[in-house]
């Protein structure tokens, strides 16, 4: 039996680091809310909760004996529970609980990095599988490799808190899952030029990425695994400073970037830069100086811009939160700058410090090893779930959105009136979703006013619908040649109050139901062709496919031009 010595200062510290990246799950749930549409909080929430619950137990049964058992250089062993000697990798004075719940919420950060990427458009089911995987079996092999006593370890390569084992391992998953789930419906037109999807909540996005930045100082911080010596010390100011300054380099030279390249400087790719920046520095944050962290800050906050413009413009590989740039790209890149960078002071020098080529090769080794092995299992997983379950929701579920359709939650957001979705559907024509009810019972028109084509009549048409119908019916007006139209986010009920909804078994009393209003005032396209292109889209036969109501218009006037009547409707200039 092998007795240790506690150190109660090194496990305390372990225990706040553990306990600060367990609250990273919090900003990755901001974060990933914030910047994709309100449709999907509830979907979004949820896989940020889970993945963590899921990835507990996982690593617990399998993932840590894999990572940290003395088995090979390629693998570590089989340890269920936890219950073997794993007294040759505990920090100094760290018992194997502590490090054990530190390397967990580790593990959980890599596989939560995936669900931004692949959000909005994955099965809910098929998302609790792939992150069971990452938790058992990819993240603890490659997490063996480089902190296990793995071989590469055994090479030198370094990366003090998880650049490549946590960010690349969770940023290539997100690439190649998102590669082949496929872009939301409506991200790119026929000609596959991208359209902006916005998320709806930049406050949300914001607090994410604060909790984040608080929660990086233990990341990066609390990977010392110990206080209990001036050298330890030393390093963890060290570490704190350059965490620090890295992210602050790289949103101010993004703000440039961006000013220059969009005219103005954009604030969701502000806040993705700092990320960036954290993701880069993670890597060699005890290895390089405060000039070396701002070096490496300065290139991710300028990689990141382009590699998001990448992604989304030519490799057509559709990511809401901008994941891939953030973590797979900035993740790699600050693996590799370590090789360039570090001092000496805990690892080899770096190329630009007098160290030669070896170190900065060892750390591309590293990169591209982990990247390919992690590719091609990940790639086996996604295919496996694709070809089985499926992977993708169905596209009816994912214009509904994935909070009513995966969770039975009618809204994330209920006494509050949210902006309707304007995705536009990449097909020719909308997707159409009927019911079984014949469409002679489909609602009927209040009021149906005769149409004389001798006169330049004008007729008023007031459509209320469902939200998820929206872009459809905008789509199906415009193909018969309406222009212009008003479109309002309202309240409402008819006769029935709504279909019955519930929450944790109990019905919701809901009186009043969210919808859009579309007014669209014609006089050229008939009114008849109105109404049946709109009853042809909105018709499903189930209560709440909404109504259509008619009125005369005695007149209109173009307040720009002072042009009445039939002659202000025309959009001539």
């Amino acid at each position: 039996m092998i007795f240790m010595t506690y150190s109660a200062v090194n496990t305390i510290w372990v225990l706040i680091g553990a306990a600060l990246v367990f609250f990273m799950q919090a900003g990755f749930s901001m974060c990933e809310a914030g910047f994709t549409r309100a449709k999907n909080t509830g979907n979004i929430l949820m896989k940020n909760l889970m993945d963590f619950c899921i990835g507990t137990p996982a690593f617990w049964l399998v993932g840590f004996g894999i990572m940290f058992g003395s088995g090979s250089a390629l693998f570590g062993r089989i340890d269920p529970l936890i219950l073997g000697d794993y007294s040759n990798i505990l920090p100094e004075g760290v018992p194997l609980w502590a490090f054990a719940i530190f390397q967990t919420v580790f593990c959980a950060t890599s596989a939560t990095i995936v669900s931004g990427a692949m959000a909005e458009r994955t099965k809910f089911s098929a998302y609790c599988i792939y992150s069971a995987a990452i938790s058992l079996i990819i993240y603890p092999v490659s997490g063996h490799w480089i902190w296990g006593g793995g071989w590469l370890s055994e090479l030198g390569f370094h990366d003090f808190a998880g650049s490549t084992a946590v960010h690349m391992v969770g940023g290539v998953c997100a690439l190649i899952g998102a590669k082949i789930l496929g872009p939301r419906i409506g991200k790119y037109d026929k000609n596959g030029k991208p359209r902006a999807i916005l998320g709806h909540n930049l406050t949300f996005a914001a607090l994410g990425v604060f909790i984040l930045w608080f929660c990086w100082f233990g990341f990066n911080g609390a990977s010392t695994v110990g206080m209990d010596s001036d050298e330890l010390v030393e390093s963890a100011g060290l570490v704190f400073f350059n965490t620090n300054l890295a992210a602050a380099v790289a949103c101010c030279i993004t703000l440039i970037v961006t000013w220059i390249r969009y005219k103005k400087p954009d604030v969701s790719m502000t806040y993705n830069a700092a990320l960036a920046g954290l993701v880069g520095i993670t890597a060699g944050c005890d290895a390089v100086s405060p000039v070396g962290a701002a070096i490496i800050g300065l290139i991710c906050g300028v990689t990141v811009v382009f590699a998001v413009e990448f992604f989304d413009k030519i490799a057509k590989i559709d990511d809401p939160v901008g994941a891939v740039s953030v973590h797979c790209v900035c993740g790699a890149l600050g693996t590799i700058l370590t090789g360039f960078f570090a001092t000496g002071v805990s690892t080899e020098k770096g190329l630009f410090y007098g160290g030669g080529l070896h170190f900065l090769g060892v750390q591309s080794l590293g990169v591209v090893s982990v990247a390919g092995y992690v590719a091609v299992v990940i790639t086996v997983v996604f295919l496996a779930i694709k070809h089985t379950i499926g992977l993708r929701a169905e596209p009816e579920d994912e214009l509904a959105g994935l909070d009513v359709s995966e969770h039975g939650l009618l809204t994330a957001y209920a006494g509050f009136a949210m902006l309707p979705d304007t995705t536009v559907a990449d097909e020719d024509k909308p997707i159409e979703v009927t019911g079984d009810i014949p469409v002679a019972e489909a609602i009927p028109v209040k009021k149906i006013p005769t149409f004389d084509d001798s006169m330049p009549k004008m007729t008023k048409v007031e459509i209320i619908c469902k939200e998820s119908k929206f872009e459809a019916l905008k789509t199906a007006m415009m193909n018969i040649g309406i222009t212009g139209m008003t479109v309002s986010h309202v309240l409402g009920c008819g006769v029935q109050k709504g279909k019955p909804e519930y929450y944790r078994g109990v019905q919701v009393e809901a009186n009043l139901l969210p919808k859009v209003q579309v007014d669209i005032v014609v006089s050229k396209v008939p009114v008849r062709s109105v109404i049946e292109a709109a009853k042809k889209i909105l018709y499903t036969g189930h209560i709440g496919d909404g109504k259509i109501f008619v009125y005369d218009v005695e007149n209109v006037v173009k307040v720009r031009t002072g042009e009445e009547g039939y002659d202000a409707l025309q959009d001539v200039e």
